[in-house]
């Protein structure tokens, strides 16, 4: 039988280094025991310098649900041809710290601090993305316009910070 398990500063202080040593900048604490458990619960460390490309969930069962543990994140919802639908600016003590991402929808998540924590739970099994989950339209991560298009993304949360 598993134990409890408790998440504190310290933790989070070592998951947030290991995202800073990361080549992609950020960095997984996974709850789930298995790539193919059918409830997956992670905390992410994200650095203000990672770039996720835009992308949906097509599998129903695949709505996501992040919470803002620590730091402050940005959330962008695009139509299917990249046209911003809705922007969020997420931190633990703000006014919104929960969103939920309905399967379908693109979305991307930018860290808008050093040290930003979220959780994150959605349906199993791990599954990369395929093709068709991907926005054609935004660069793909590691691409050289990437860091522009990231840019360009914080930008739009100047105004709610």
């Amino acid at each position: 039988m598993r134990k409890a398990e408790f998440i504190n500063q310290q933790k989070l202080n070592t998951i947030s280094s290991l995202a800073k040593e990361s080549t992609r900048r950020r960095k997984n604490y996974n709850f789930h025991s298995s790539d193919d458990d059918i409830c997956h619960r992670l905390l992410n460390a994200m650095e203000p310098d990672s770039y996720i490309q835009p992308h949906r969930h097509l599998d129903s069962n695949k709505d996501e649900t992040l919470i803002v543990v620590r730091g402050k994140m940005g959330l962008v919802i695009f139509g299917d041809h990249g046209d911003i639908e809705e922007i969020s600016f997420l931190e633990p003590n703000g006014d919104v710290l929960v969103a939920n991402i309905p399967s379908g929808k693109y979305h991307t998540w930018v860290s808008l601090a050093p040290d930003s924590v979220f959780f994150e739970a959605k349906g199993g099994p791990y599954r990369p993305l395929a093709a068709d989950e991907k926005a054609t339209w935004a660069p793909e991560e590691g691409d050289q316009l990437s860091q522009p298009y990231l840019l360009d993304l914080k930008k739009m949360f100047d105004s709610l910070a």
